[in-house]
C-alpha cells in the first residue's frame, strides 16, 4: 500500500511543461481567446472485448503510407528500456518499437483498453488475485522469433532487479504483496536470483499472475511499459536503456544519445495482430538538442523540413501562439486536446497549515483566474473543483466550496475569523525558472495581502525543488504542483498519496486522517473494479473536505504538426501527440 515515489513527483513530462516553461501572460494578455479543454470532453478508457482486441487497428481517415516523419524533441529520452519508462509522452513513443500485455485503442479521440500481445484485457479469479493472460498468434520480436509467455516474465521479473528503482513498483508491490519495493525485492531481487514463483507460464502462450491480494486493476496496470516482454538473449543490460529490441510496428536502426534516433519498418510486425499501432510512415528520424522555439519557427512557417517535422514533448512557445491563433493557416497547425488525467492544484503542507480553517481560507484567496492568466490563459485548462480529474473511472463533479475564479476576500476572512490557529505569515515556494512563474508569486502576494496574511516567496533552483519541498520537514507551506494517476481509474491516486503512513516524497502534503486511513486499507481488499472505483471517488469528497489541496486545473496540453504530416492528436491518455497514428500527407 505505502510506497516511496510520489505521483507529483513521477507524473509525464509534458505535465510539467506545462506549468514550468510553456506559458507567458505577458505574451497572452487579452488576445487569448482559445477556451480550454472542457472537462466532458475528458474521456474515459473503457475495457474493451476480445473481439476489439483483435488486429489490425482502425485505420486513420486519409492516412497513406511511405516518407520519413521527422520528430525534434528538446531532449533525447531519459529512458528506452520498457521497464525503466515511467513518463507520458516516453509511454506514448515508445508504442512504435514496443508492446504491452495490453494498451489503449484510440478511435475518434475516445479511448479503449484492449488487449494488445494478449487476446483480451486478462481473466480473474480467486477474488482478484489471480489473473491469467493469453498470447496471440503471430506475434514477434524484430528478428520474427515468436513472442512467448516467458519473454513477458522475464521483462516482469526485471522490475525487481538493481537499476530499476525508479520504473513503475507496482508488478514487485503487488507480487509480494509488500508495502513497497525496498519489502519486495528483499523477497525476490530479479531474474538473476531464478524464477518467480507468483507468475507461472504453464505454456508458451499462456501466463498467471499471482497476488496475494486482490488487483482489479491488472488491465490497466499491464498496459504500462514494464509489462512489455524482454528476450533474455538480447537483455544488454545499461545498454538495453538506448536500443530495446522491438516487438512493435518499428525497429530502432540507430541511437546517437543526445542527438539522433532513427527508426525503421519492422518486417516482423503483423498488423491483424495489433489493434493499436499503425506502421504508415517508411521512417521516423528524431533529433534533439535543438531549441523548441526554433523548431515552432520552422514547423509554423513551413521552412526547410518543418512541413514533415512536429514535436512530441514540447508545447507552442508563448512567444508564437498568440501569432498561430490569428493566422488561420498556422493555427491549422496547432494540435490541442486534455491532458489525460493530469490536475494542477496548490499544494498546502497539513504539518504546518494544521488549522482546516485556514486552508479553507486559502482556498477562498486563490486566485485561479489571475494564476492562469499569468502562467498562460485558458489553453492551459478549465478551472478544477474536484481532486481527481474527469479522465478518471467512476468519477463524479462536486463543488464542496463554490468560489469565484477570482477568489473571495471575504469569505477567506470569515474563515480566518474562525481559525483556532491566527495566521498572519505563509510561506510560498517555486521554481525560478521561468518570468511568468515570478509573476505568479506576486499574483499570489497580492490576494494574500488582502486577507491580512503575508506570504514570503521562497524562489528555488529547479534542481532543488523536489528535494527540499517534497522531502523532509521542508519550511514551505505552499507550493503549485501538477498531479496525475498511473492509469485512468482512482486506485492510483488516495492510496499512493493520502495515507498517513506514506513518506513525505509520496504524501508531500503530509496528509493525516485515521477515518482515511481506515477507509483505504478496506478498499484495498476488493476486488471488483467498479466497486473498487466507486468507493475510492466516494472517499474523495471526504477528504476534499479537509482541504488538503486547492484545486486549480484540468490541464490541457496544445503542441504543434507540419502541415505535411497527418494524423496528429493527444492521446487522451498519455497526454501528447500519438506517434503511432502519424503520417504523411505526401512525401
Amino acid at each position: 500500500m505505502a510506497r516511496i515515489r510520489s505521483r507529483t513527483a513521477v507524473v509525464p513530462a509534458l505535465a510539467a511543461v506545462m506549468l514550468l516553461c510553456s506559458c507567458s501572460a505577458g505574451v497572452q494578455g487579452k488576445e487569448d481567446k482559445a477556451a480550454a479543454v472542457k472537462s466532458g470532453q475528458r474521456l474515459t478508457a473503457t475495457l474493451g472485448t476480445a473481439k476489439d482486441s483483435q488486429g489490425p487497428a482502425p485505420a486513420v481517415e486519409g492516412a497513406r503510407t511511405g516518407g520519413t516523419i521527422r520528430i525534434a524533441n528538446a531532449n533525447d529520452y531519459g529512458h528506452l528500456d520498457p521497464q525503466k519508462i515511467y513518463a507520458g509522452e516516453s509511454y506514448s513513443t515508445s508504442l512504435l518499437w514496443g508492446r504491452q500485455l495490453t494498451q489503449y485503442q484510440v478511435v475518434g479521440g475516445k479511448p479503449k483498453l484492449v488487449g494488445d500481445l494478449a487476446t483480451d484485457t486478462g481473466q480473474s479469479s480467486d477474488g482478484g488475485r489471480t489473473w491469467t493472460y493469453k498470447l496471440k498468434d503471430g506475434i514477434a520480436w524484430e528478428d520474427g522469433e515468436p513472442i512467448t509467455s516467458e519473454h513477458v516474465k522475464y521483462g516482469i521479473e526485471r522490475t525487481f532487479a538493481p537499476g530499476f528503482e525508479l520504473g513503475p513498483t507496482y508488478w514487485p508491490e503487488w507480487l509480494t504483496g509488500s508495502e513497497d519495493r525496498t519489502a519486495a525485492v528483499a523477497e525476490y531481487a530479479g531474474p538473476e536470483h531464478g524464477d518467480l514463483d507468483a507468475i507461472e507460464t504453464p505454456d508458451a502462450k499462456t501466463i498467471v499472475f499471482h497476488f496475494p491480494q486482490p488487483q482489479s486493476d491488472v488491465p490497466y496496470m499491464a498496459a504500462q511499459s514494464s509489462s512489455s516482454p524482454v528476450r533474455k538473449d538480447k537483455d544488454t543490460g545499461t545498454g538495453y536503456d538506448t536500443r530495446p529490441f522491438a516487438t512493435g510496428p518499428y525497429r530502432i536502426a540507430g541511437h546517437k544519445q543526445n542527438q539522433s534516433l532513427t527508426l525503421e519498418r519492422n518486417p516482423h510486425w503483423k498488423a491483424e495482430t495489433d489493434p493499436v499501432r499503425h506502421q504508415y510512415a517508411d521512417r521516423f528520424e528524431f533529433t534533439f538538442g535543438k531549441k523548441i522555439l526554433n523548431t515552432a519557427q520552422e514547423v509554423l512557417g513551413g521552412r526547410g523540413d518543418g512541413a514533415r517535422t512536429l514535436s512530441t514533448k514540447s508545447e507552442v512557445p508563448p512567444e508564437l501562439y498568440a501569432e498561430a491563433q490569428r493566422d488561420p493557416k498556422k493555427k491549422e497547425l496547432l494540435v490541442p486536446g486534455s491532458q489525460g488525467a493530469y490536475t494542477s492544484d496548490l499544494y498546502i503542507k497539513n504539518s504546518r497549515v494544521t488549522d482546516p480553517e485556514v486552508r479553507k481560507a486559502i482556498h477562498y484567496l486563490f486566485p485561479r483566474e489571475q494564476a492562469r492568466q499569468v502562467l498562460g490563459g485558458p489553453r492551459l485548462g478549465d478551472f478544477a473543483t474536484t481532486l481527481s480529474s474527469p479522465a478518471v473511472v467512476g468519477w463524479k463533479k462536486y463543488n464542496l466550496y463554490p468560489v469565484a475564479p477570482t477568489g473571495d476576500i471575504e469569505k477567506a476572512k470569515e474563515h480566518l475569523a474562525r481559525a483556532r490557529t491566527k495566521v498572519d505569515t505563509l510561506t510560498y515556494a517555486y521554481e525560478s525558472d521561468a518570468p511568468e512563474k515570478d509573476r505568479l508569486a506576486q499574483v499570489l502576494v497580492d490576494a494574500f495581502a488582502k486577507a491580512g496574511i503575508k506570504l514570503v516567496t521562497r524562489p528555488l533552483e529547479k534542481a532543488a525543488f523536489t528535494n527540499e519541498v517534497f522531502r523532509g520537514p521542508a519550511p514551505y507551506d505552499l507550493w503549485l504542483s501538477t498531479n496525475s494517476v498511473d492509469w485512468p481509474t482512482p486506485s492510483t491516486l488516495l492510496p499512493d498519496s493520502y495515507h498517513s503512513k506514506l513518506d513525505a516524497l509520496a504524501n508531500p502534503v503530509r496528509y493525516a486522517n485515521p477515518a482515511v486511513d481506515k477507509e483505504l486499507e478496506r478498499i484495498a481488499g476488493i476486488g471488483d473494479a467498479r466497486q473498487k472505483a466507486d468507493a475510492l471517488i466516494a472517499l474523495e469528497e471526504t477528504v476534499m473536505k479537509d482541504v488538503p489541496v486547492v484545486p486549480f486545473l484540468y490541464t490541457s496540453v496544445t503542441q504543434f504538426r507540419g502541415s505535411d504530416v497527418g494524423g496528429a492528436a493527444i492521446h487522451p491518455i498519455y497526454g501528447s501527440i500519438a506517434a503511432a497514428d502519424l503520417y504523411l500527407k505526401r512525401s
